[in-house]
């Protein structure tokens, strides 16, 4: 069987047309697979839905319990024959929940990546290496001059301002699913044990993280006095960052944790005053560690620099090509659009009602 026999890109998405289903599809489908609940990847509305468990609760606290005609939940490594293919989830290392989607028939084998990242995350199972002969990687950060560095020393540098300005609020702009329940554990692990502040927009899937795994106190925006942010870490989407909301918190100092403040000109541009390398996805070190250590011969590359990575991968003797899938957008950098965006607009929400979806 031919690799393009078993997973054809189609407008709604990837389609396996054996097995009657599509992966991440952005448009409405009979059978969705999905990879992991950012908004790019899992939409409403599918007939039918299998993911992990995970995945599917934080779909129905941002959709509702009608986000789907049926779902069905998947265990890690669990296989499941649907269509005469062979499908199994693993895990991704990306957010909670996040899985590699593993489908096999006759012997040939592709995974799809979704996001992905392979360095430790406490929130989360950590990333698996799938053997395949195609992998179907993402390549958000696919250029060399995307390094992420050390995490511990981005959370180090927030630290020594938190105590370099005792009586100032830290306003931190992270993505409310996986991005703020990292940043909240790396702060305990570095020894911050105040209460963590949460905009209204980040409640919700904070508590179900923190149903989870120790996160410490947790507290919202709007039960807190004036005199409760002094010094205080408060997250919210990076969208509110430029609302008339942030007025309540004593001269806050603006930060942004993301991927892409690795370039200088997107902070100035921003006014964001402490930008934090921190993602989610693989760096270019990450990628080009993982793709050939999958095994694999032939590498599809979709979302991001792609024509760098083909190149890369050409330079190892590997068959490489982009995918041009189209729908899918980074969630970071639709935040740092949506900051922009938030800090022109007269009529900005002031509290719980800012989101950082991705559009």
């Amino acid at each position: 069987m031919r690799p393009e026999s078993l997973l054809v890109p189609t407008p709604a998405g990837l389609c396996c047309p054996d097995g009657g289903f599509h992966i991440d599809p952005v448009r409405r489908v009979d059978k969705a697979l999905i990879t992991h609940a950012h908004s790019d990847h899992a939409k409403p509305g599918h007939g039918a839905v299998l993911a992990t468990r995970e995945t599917l609760d934080l779909m129905r606290l941002r959709y509702g319990d009608g986000f789907a005609g049926t779902t069905q939940a998947v265990s890690y490594g669990e296989t499941i024959s649907i269509g005469g293919t062979t499908v199994s989830f693993h895990p991704a290392g990306h957010v909670l929940g996040s899985a590699q989607i593993r489908v096999e028939r006759g012997g040939l084998v592709i995974v799809a990546s979704g996001d992905y990242k392979d360095v430790p995350d406490p929130t989360c199972q950590d990333f698996e290496l799938v053997p395949c002969d195609v992998f179907i990687s993402e390549a958000t950060f696919g250029l060399p001059v995307f390094r992420h560095g050390d995490i511990g020393a981005e959370i180090a540098k927030l630290m020594r301002s938190l105590a370099l300005f005792p009586e100032r609020t830290h306003l931190v702009g992270a993505y409310s699913l996986g991005k703020a329940q990292r940043l909240i554990a790396l702060l305990r692990a570095a020894g911050w044990d105040r209460p963590i502040f949460l905009h209204g927009a980040m409640e919700e899937i904070t508590h179900y993280y923190a149903a989870r795994m120790d996160l410490g106190e947790l507290r919202a925006v709007r039960d807190g006095a004036k005199g409760d942010f002094a010094g205080a870490v408060v997250l919210c989407p990076p969208s509110a960052l430029g609302d008339r909301w942030t007025r309540r918190f004593p001269d806050p100092i603006s930060c942004f944790a993301s991927g892409w403040m690795r370039i200088r000109a997107r902070a100035r541009q921003h006014a964001v005053e402490l930008p934090l390398v921190v993602s989610d996805h693989c760096d270019w070190d990450g990628l080009t560690r993982v793709i050939p250590a999958t095994g694999a011969s032939e590498i599809w590359l979709t979302h991001g620099a792609e024509e760098a990575l083909v190149h890369w991968c050409g330079t190892k003797g590997l068959r490489a090509k982009p995918l041009h899938l189209v729908g899918y957008g980074d969630e970071e950098e639709v935040e740092v659009i949506e900051a922009a965006t938030a800090a022109a607009a007269p009529d900005a929400p002031t509290d719980g009602s800012a989101t950082d979806e991705p559009a």
